[in-house]
């Protein structure tokens, strides 16, 4: 696995933001497979099922516990661990809480985006830069064709305008402070997906969590939004992208910062219903209930949202490669055996298994 990317991560240091999180502990995971000395700054994890926890990802590499709105705490990291690539993951990342703590939401992903530009832009040693930020950046009309890298920012919600706005804000520092002109050698990408989904996932409010956790009580799954149509992709898709273009970044800065998308293909953009029933039948047994009949809820979900992934494709070689069920069997599989072993090695069983689809090519 070392020489995947061309071996671009091998004895790199490489700082992850929100390490303990889903994405975060996947990507950490995979980035050690790869040989790289992974240091992570995150908050703790939430609970102690999830994947970071389960994996015992803190024996494994160097854990920062902070506050990314703690500037001298993230500046004191980068200075001592001296990252030469930095995944930025770090964030408030649920639509729904945004409603309840609007202030708490932007001041995590807008200034803890500040804050990880600052170091950046301060440091001789990050040479690439990937901010996570989200499909759900775009100013969303509810079209049927997918956003381009293009098309106008927005998000109705406090998440969403959120994340436009940490666009707005590596754009801004992009021009500002990391082009050639400025003899900047550090490259900073901006990198959106779609709605991702695999084992150690147990947030509030989304369809897998919510799914797994009525079916270990043997309950019916409530589906809030059925209807509503996403582009569902497992994990692994998204973080090839990033270390695809990490890996681009290091060689060629100015030809890859830039903002991405990295989404599923068409046939994944189904409506939440389909995921459900496809969970079903891969866990065996259950089933769901319509909660959205007679919902007295005010707060405002998108409907229809996809991403045109035409950019990455044609640039830099990458496309998806998991079919929808194979996502969902996948996820499924990662749930049904967490309690049964040792869940580092079905992450890393699972990693090898997407990469020898990689390798195919």
């Amino acid at each position: 696995m070392d020489n995947l990317f061309k071996g671009a991560f091998k004895n790199k240091t490489v700082l992850v933001t929100g390490h303990t999180g889903f994405k975060g502990s996947w990507l950490s995971i995979w980035l050690n497979e790869m040989g790289a000395n992974v240091i992570g700054y995150s908050l703790s994890p939430y609970t102690d099922k999830d994947n970071f926890v389960l994996a015992n990802l803190d024996d494994k590499m160097e854990s920062i516990y902070g506050d990314i709105r703690d500037f001298e705490k993230l500046n004191q990291a980068f200075n001592y661990y001296k990252p030469e690539i930095v995944f930025h993951l770090a964030a408030q990342p649920l639509v729904r809480y945004s409603y309840q703590l609007p202030r708490e939401t932007y001041e995590q992903n807008i200034m803890g985006t500040v804050n990880i530009l600052e170091c950046v832009r301060n440091s001789s040693y990050v040479k690439a830069c990937v901010l996570i930020t989200t499909d759900k950046c775009y100013e969303n009309k509810e079209w049927v064709w997918g956003y381009r890298e293009t098309d106008r920012l927005g998000g109705f919600d406090p998440y969403s305008s959120s994340k436009a706005a940490c666009e707005i804000v590596a754009s801004a520092y992009r021009n500002s402070f990391f082009s050639n002109a400025n003899g900047n050698k550090s490259g900073i990408a901006t990198v959106r997906a779609g709605n991702v989904i695999g084992g150690g996932d147990w947030s509030t409010d989304r369809i897998i969590p919510d799914c797994i956790k009525a079916l270990e009580n043997n309950m019916p799954i409530k589906v809030r939004n059925p209807k509503a149509t996403r582009p569902w992709q497992h994990v692994l898709e998204p973080l090839s992208g990033y270390l695809l273009l990490a890996s681009k970044i290091l060689s060629k800065k100015d030809n890859y910062s830039d903002g991405w998308n990295f989404g599923p293909d068409h046939h994944s953009i189904v409506k939440v219903k389909e995921v459900v029933e496809i969970v079903l039948k891969c866990w065996g047994t259950g089933s769901w209930e319509d909660m959205s009949k007679g919902s007295s809820t005010s707060l405002h979900e998108a409907n229809l949202l996809s991403l045109d992934c035409s950019k990455a494709k044609s640039i830099l070689g990458w496309h998806p490669h998991l079919t929808l069920e194979e996502a969902l069997q996948m996820t499924v599989d990662w749930y049904k055996n967490y309690q049964n072993g040792n869940v580092y090695e079905k992450c890393v069983e699972q990693i090898n298994a997407y990469c020898m689809k990689l390798k195919e090519e």
